[in-house]
């Protein structure tokens, strides 16, 4: 294994045990509404510190971007490395004491995705990447499913809340991928939806309004493990959109066809509700 993913591994195992121990009594948790709808808690917070400390002593000239603190460089020096952290991944499924959350550390280099952990400390599972190097579930290579097309598909999804811009685009994806696919997923999590692609337990995967966080791990992790990732455009800005479709090969193409095809708003049904 790669020293930066051992690295990446033991930030990640730290935060998860603090995790878990909070998990324990999450009743007794401070939680702060950030925004309507989206929350923060004491233990993401001190993931997220823990996360830093261990990457920080380890490469005090890498830049850091996490959730909760920010961005933050060294001083004097333009860092190659930055780590792109999601402390607890999933905090309102965690709040509600809903098992689908995880923690999340990415790595790129000169903006290049190199290396990816997320880990989901309810099962103990551990999601491993680094470019070139394949990606692994514990000591399990990974791939993605054989799916090979959208009708056979399990597709995973984050749903936007409150008043999103992205509402009636999201809708109209919705309901065609609805009538063709045979089960559509929300969990909750979207780095662990973007691991259970690479790992085969989802066959595609959508969302929009993300953040790099939620995705630069396990972005990786599906190419590494033999799928594609892009943007809604096609392109491979989806760190800096917030919107990425994942999936097999071959489930991929028309994924992207259907999501492409609701961004004119004529293409799909008539029906007034959308």
């Amino acid at each position: 294994m790669h020293p930066m993913i051992n690295t990446a591994v033991k930030a990640a195992r730290r935060a998860g045990a603090l995790i878990n121990r909070g998990a324990l009594d999450i009743d007794r948790i401070a939680v702060v509404r950030k925004q309507p709808m989206d929350f923060v808690t004491e233990v993401d917070r001190a993931a997220e510190q823990a996360i830093i400390d261990i990457l920080k002593e380890a490469y005090p000239d890498h830049a850091i971007l996490a959730e909760e603190s920010g961005a933050s460089e060294p001083k004097d020096i333009q860092a190659e490395y930055t780590w792109i952290i999601d402390p607890l991944d999933g905090t309102t499924n965690f709040i509600h004491g809903f098992p689908q959350y995880a923690v999340s550390i990415g790595c790129t280099f000169r903006g290049q995705l190199q290396h990816g952990v997320i880990y989901d400390p309810v099962h103990n599972d551990l999601y491993t990447a680094t470019r070139g190097m394949g990606a692994y579930l514990n000591d399990r290579r990974l791939r993605v499913s054989k799916a090979l097309k959208l009708e056979d598909g399990l597709i995973g999804t984050g749903l936007p809340f409150g008043e999103s811009k992205h509402m009636t685009r999201y809708l109209r994806i919705l309901r065609e991928i609805m009538v063709r696919a045979p089960g559509v997923r929300r969990a909750g999590a979207a780095s662990l939806d973007l691991a259970y692609v690479a790992a085969g337990r989802l066959d595609g995967f959508w969302e929009m309004g993300l953040k790099p966080w939620d995705m630069a791990a396990g972005a990786l992790m599906i190419l590494e493990a033999g799928g594609l990732v892009a943007d809604f455009e096609g392109g491979e800005n989806f760190l800096e959109s917030g919107t990425i479709v994942a999936g097999t090969p071959k489930v991929f193409a028309p994924l992207m066809s259907v999501v492409q095809k609701s961004a004119n708003t004529t293409a799909l049904s008539a029906d007034p509700e959308y």
